[in-house]
């Protein structure tokens, strides 16, 4: 089981690495690329220190406004929802969305049980401790949403730098894990510090749901 979980979480942070590492999406996109894209950190060691936090992160607000739709992945098993416009690429099952400095990613893995609190906080919230950039403030704890039992971590790091500039920004990440007949669902949803996304996280959060 940990080895299986520890594969998941560090094999997350590659795929969105890749994904998200430069500015504008490849892939299948079903709206227009965003001009600028985060990256969620990735394994970097060292002990690099926490970047000053954005003066403007009130620009990566997802409006209220903000119209939502429904994202369905027959192969995967789930549907969730995603606000409308954000630049899509798909991977087999897994799906990213990204606009703005948000981003929103799920991605599935095979375990043998249900992952819970305690079982994140030794396998996934250690690996992250370690190996992540500049991680901080990791919080793990079980939680019930409409659709069932989930585990939310939540913790801030640097980005990767943009590939194309060097920057990096601060972020703040929700990752939530989300089991079903022997598949985990891994919901992450980022954005730089200070931005007021969390009505809007929670509503994506509560939409998740297996098919």
């Amino acid at each position: 089981m940990k080895r299986k979980r520890r594969a998941s979480i560090l094999a997350i942070l590659v795929v969105l690495m890749v994904l998200l590492g430069a500015c504008g999406g490849t892939g299948t996109a079903s709206s227009p690329p965003s001009s600028t894209t985060p990256s969620t950190p990735a394994a970097s060691g060292g002990g690099e220190q926490p970047i000053p936090t954005s003066t403007n992160a009130q620009s990566s607000d997802i409006p209220d406004t903000q119209v939502f739709v429904t994202y369905t992945s027959p192969s995967g098993g789930y549907q969730l929802e995603a606000p409308e416009g954000w630049a899509r690429t798909t991977h087999g099952d897994d799906v990213s969305f990204v606009s703005n400095l948000n981003a929103l990613q799920v991605t599935l893995s095979s375990a043998s049980v249900a992952p819970n609190a305690k079982s994140v906080r030794g396998n996934e919230a250690s690996t992250l401790q370690r190996t992540g950039r500049a991680v901080r403030d990791i919080q793990v704890k079980d939680v019930q949403r409409p659709n069932g039992a989930a585990v939310l971590m939540t913790y801030t790091a640097n980005s990767d730098p943009n590939a194309v500039t060097g920057k990096q920004v601060r972020l703040d990440l929700n990752c939530y894990f989300f089991f079903h007949q022997g598949k985990v669902a891994t919901l992450m949803l980022s954005a730089p510090v200070g931005a007021d996304n969390v009505d809007q996280w929670t509503r994506i959060a509560q939409s998740f749901r297996w098919v």
